[in-house]
């Protein structure tokens, strides 16, 4: 079975779309992360859910988590308010890698071996066209690729 067989839609978001909307699906979708793409629609980047949440907890939390017993609960239910008017862009970490990527041609080894090695459970497959702009096909998810080959070993 080839990427492009084992790809399926996943959501995407754009990098200046807002991060409340990251985080709407995020947490609608109960996704572990969300695929960012450029204005070309090619993956640039995978938004974990954990990092919005980090960008939710003030930094006086982060640097001392026994700080956050004193936080009362109507202070903890404004907590989203912190990414009003972040841009998705915004929400990333400046040392972000790119996504791990396939060819569509790729097999379901070869996918594996780059969720392995990367230690990464989401692959975008990219489409190579004539034209040379590749094309985002979808993703293939650890949960995904395990189905298959866990249908395979019947």
């Amino acid at each position: 079975m080839r990427a492009r067989d084992l790809a399926e839609p996943y959501p995407i978001i754009g990098l200046d779309d807002q991060a409340l909307d990251a985080a709407r699906l995020l947490a609608e979708r109960r996704l572990p992360g969300v695929l960012v793409v450029d204005d070309a629609g090619l993956p640039k980047a995978v938004l974990p859910a954990s990092q919005l949440v980090r960008l939710l907890v003030p930094g006086y939390v982060l640097e001392d988590p026994s700080l956050a017993a004193v936080i009362d609960e109507a202070h903890a239910d404004r907590m989203c308010a912190a990414l009003e008017g972040l841009r998705v862009r915004d929400c990333l970490p400046r040392d972000v890698p790119p996504p791990v990527t396939a060819d569509a041609d790729d097999t379901a080894v070869e996918v594996a071996a780059l969720m392995a090695g990367s230690r990464t459970p989401l692959v975008a497959v990219l489409e190579r066209r004539p034209a040379g702009t590749p094309r985002l096909c979808g993703a293939v998810t650890a949960a995904n690729l395990l189905k298959h080959l866990l249908e395979a070993a019947r």
